[in-house]
């Protein structure tokens, strides 16, 4: 049977949320129902809310950084029990049986991913995400968080720590290595304590100073500012590893030249207009360019462990469910320390 449970949605682009009731399919056998307590609010949410990337499906529930409780198991799941300490990511399905998903890549599913929310299942079920008091997933695509993180904290490593944790990894991000991180908002001050906790030297690459004392509270050796273009001369050469977390236009080739042969600027930010680069500026040095997309849940898995060893956890700003439209405008603005997390409880009824 299915069930019907609280959740903000909004209408049409950039509509203010309003409060709605929403149904939940009854659990198949491998289904998990979780009650939400925390959902992060990330840049992407804002982007779809807004229709800024294509043709979006409303009413919209968004939200894939969840964190909440399991309250109800499927006949047939193993890993989960009534009163485990959850979350959901930026997936719920793939096929489970292409070569992408048999390695750990659901992400890449050549079949398809069913994306948390602005998607649909082969069933025509709509997938409406994490701003609500419920979700029903299938075990395979639901998260343990560990003890070790609270709940509310936990919520934006969902999304923002696998967003940075796999790109960090793949490209070596450790002793002897030198990172540096473009921005440092929602994505940017996790990818400074993640690789950190990994063992690299961090430098913070930001527009201003202004959050400098935070950027080393977090692990940050070194932070620049790059409004005057005085960095990019004096760090020339410099590092191993770049994430690029913002969403907007940078300078590339500069970028580029701040790489020792070799090296990597790995964007994990998503901007809506066409990037351009100079084929000089990767030829030099043998450099890469690249981007990164999350990450599978296995890697996510690995990602809520080592933040947990690590005693990492995502630094937030908690809000009711009547704040959200402010906070769109707010994380627009860069008015954030440094992601906001909704206490889905605070949803009225309708």
């Amino acid at each position: 049977m299915t069930t019907t449970t609280r959740a903000l949605a909004t209408p049409a682009p950039g509509a203010p949320f309003e409060p709605v009731t929403i149904e939940r399919r009854a659990l198949r056998p491998n289904d998990v129902r979780i009650k939400i307590a925390y959902a992060g609010i990330c840049h992407s949410d804002i982007h779809q809310a807004r229709e800024e990337w294509g043709s979006v499906l409303f009413p919209m529930v968004p939200g894939h950084e969840i964190a909440g409780e399991v309250t109800e198991i499927g006949e047939g799941v193993t890993a989960y029990r009534i009163g485990d300490r959850v979350g959901v990511g930026c997936m719920v399905d793939s096929c489970g049986e292409c070569a992408m998903c048999t390695a750990d890549h659901e992400n890449f599913c050549t079949g398809r991913t069913i994306w948390t929310y602005n998607d649909t299942y082969p069933d025509g079920e709509p997938a409406l995400g994490g701003y609500s008091q419920e979700i029903v997933v299938a075990e395979e695509f639901v998260l343990r968080i560990p003890e070790q993180i609270p709940l509310d904290v936990a919520a934006p490593l969902l999304c923002a720590g696998v967003t940075v944790y796999t790109p960090l990894k793949r490209w070596g991000a450790g002793p002897g290595k030198k990172v540096a991180v473009i921005g440092m908002g929602g994505l940017g001050h996790m990818a400074v304590k993640i690789a950190a906790a990994m063992g690299a030297e961090v430098t913070v690459l930001s527009q201003t100073m202004s959050k400098e004392a935070d950027g080393r509270e977090f692990g940050a050796s070194d932070y620049r500012a790059t409004a005057d273009g005085t960095a990019f001369k004096e760090l020339r050469g410099t590092f191993d590893v770049i994430i690029n977390t913002v969403s907007v236009d940078v300078p590339l080739d500069r970028y580029l030249g701040m790489l020792r042969p070799f090296g990597a600027v790995v964007n994990v930010g998503l901007p809506t207009n066409p990037q351009q680069v100079r084929i000089s500026s990767l030829i030099g040095g043998d450099k890469v360019l690249t981007g990164s997309n999350i990450g599978g849940i296995a890697i996510t898995q690995e990602m809520l462990d080592f933040c947990a060893e690590h005693g990492i956890a995502a630094t937030i700003e908690t809000i009711d469910a009547d704040e959200v439209d402010k906070a769109y405008d707010r994380v627009v603005d860069s008015d954030v320390r440094y992601r906001f997390v909704i206490d889905v409880s605070t949803i009225p009824a309708e």
